[in-house]
């Protein structure tokens, strides 16, 4: 963004009010802007602050939760695996043992979306989705915006041809052309159509780390962490609200609206939608070209003898798929932060005092657990898990649930410090962006945004790092 200098402070005083606006020197703005909105008039001159881009060394996550008991670790090493499986269409391709990909689909394994920093995270920095497009003969073509340096997405169309909403996912490949599915010819959407029409638009993996945690906070402590903020939350224009389901009435968490009400909705609905895999909880294809089914449905199931897979751990081989999925989702340890520096730790209090807390809640506590350990723990997921309005310039139009086209669950921070895209759709890799992407008309953001403009750029700085550092 461009740099701005302290305007002079003119005091006017009358006998009945006492005015004090900014007046610009000559030649020097005074106010930033973004998506046509004025954010304030920044209270510091030097260097823009810098996004320090992704910390490096080991993955600080991929492993178990602490406390888990011995036969709950060696699940989760065996649903883990089993989240690394790669689809082939009948399980008949050599390195592709599972079976139910297509006939449309995003990608052939679970953990090729959710890669990095390991498995379980978001967008790793080479995009699977190239690769597969042409793989074991397939013919699809790469949409525009899947890019090999850019992040995974997941396209979906607004409006239906007659202009009813659509909001659905529209795979990006087909099986056609496969040497395992020769008899198949559908067609790709007409995703060039959609982008002249500006009718798409698209979601990046979620990272799966520490949402057993996640899972198991009860409806009254999110209520409750949600209440606890409102005075704040009111004077900085933010209002928010959960998502729900609409047969029981609890709260919905999971994906970019909290659209799903747990990790087993979660693992069958992305299993079916985005590799097109039919399973226990999703048992029908999407596509329901005779010429392009070639399995019985459901496509996986609970094992009734575990001759597919020999982990020696009977728990997960009897176990179906979406289990091991969920599974390895429930028992995986959230992110873990670096320790604070004098740099992070400021940026620890400013992110407090201009409010970023308000929405990305700091601390949440679980119920009771029926897992070793995870009763009554407190964590640090930095989200409310509520909707909030994004205004226009973030709305996707899509709706779900409660959620409106320009609603979005509060996206958890925890894990941000090695993430390489950023927002719901992955537009931008660079943290200041995504946080003045956050202000545009409509926005529950806009105040707090324009506080982090008015910003010395020395606390700039130190918030961005503080966030590089969890």
């Amino acid at each position: 963004m461009q740099q701005f200098r302290l305007g002079r402070l003119a005091l006017v005083v009358t006998t009945v009010i006492v005015v004090c606006r900014f007046i610009a020197l000559p030649g020097t703005a005074t106010a930033q802007s973004v998506n046509g909105l004025n954010l304030g008039s920044p209270s510091h001159g030097g260097p823009k602050a810098v996004d320090p881009g992704p910390r490096g060394g080991a993955p600080g996550a991929g492993g178990p939760l602490v406390g888990l008991g011995a036969a709950e670790q060696q699940f989760f090493a065996a649903a883990r695996d089993r989240f690394q499986e790669v689809d082939s269409v009948s399980g008949t391709m050599p390195g592709e043992p599972g079976s139910g990909l297509g006939p449309r689909f995003n990608l052939n394994s679970c953990a090729g979306c959710h890669a990095f920093p390991a498995v379980g995270g978001s967008s790793p920095s080479t995009n699977p989705q190239v690769a597969i497009a042409k793989l074991d003969g397939a013919m699809n073509i790469v949409p525009s915006f899947i890019a090999l340096t850019g992040p995974v997405r997941e396209a979906r169309f607004v409006l239906n041809p007659d202009g009813t909403p659509d909001g659905g996912v529209h795979d990006l490949f087909v099986i056609s052309g496969r040497s395992d599915a020769l008899d198949c010819s559908i067609q790709q959407p007409d995703f060039a159509g959609a982008m002249a029409k500006k009718n798409v638009v698209f979601r990046i993996p979620t990272p799966v780390f520490g949402l057993g945690l996640v899972e198991n906070v009860p409806d009254s402590n999110l209520e409750a962490a949600l209440s606890a903020n409102s005075a704040l939350a009111r004077s900085l224009g933010i209002s928010g609200k959960f998502n729900r389901s609409a047969n029981d009435g609890t709260i919905t968490r999971f994906g970019w609206k909290a659209q799903n009400k747990s990790l087993l909705i979660f693992a069958g609905e992305a299993y079916n939608v985005e590799q097109g895999a039919t399973n226990e909880a999703f048992p029908n294809k999407r596509e329901t070209d005779p010429s392009c089914q070639y399995n019985a449905m459901p496509e996986e199931s609970t094992n009734l003898a575990p001759d597919a897979f020999q982990s020696g751990v009977p728990a997960s081989d009897y176990s179906s798929d979406i289990v091991n999925f969920a599974g390895f989702m429930r028992l995986s340890a959230p992110p873990t932060a670096m320790p604070d520096t004098a740099s992070t730790a400021r940026g620890r209090q400013v992110f407090q005092k201009i409010g970023c807390h308000a929405c990305h809640v700091m601390a949440q506590t679980t119920g009771q657990s029926e897992y070793s350990g995870q009763s009554k723990v407190s964590f640090s997921p930095f989200s409310d898990f509520a909707l909030h309005d994004m205004g226009n310039g973030l709305a996707d139009g899509i709706s779900q649930g409660n959620a409106s086209g320009s609603e979005f669950r509060t996206a958890p921070l925890w894990g941000i410090g090695q993430r390489l895209f950023f927002l719901h759709d992955g537009r931008t890799s660079d943290l200041y962006q995504a946080i003045t992407a956050h202000a545009s008309k409509g926005s529950e953001a806009n105040t707090v945004v324009s506080n982090f403009g008015m910003l010395p750029s020395s606390d700039q700085q130190a918030l961005l790092n503080f966030l590089r550092s969890l």
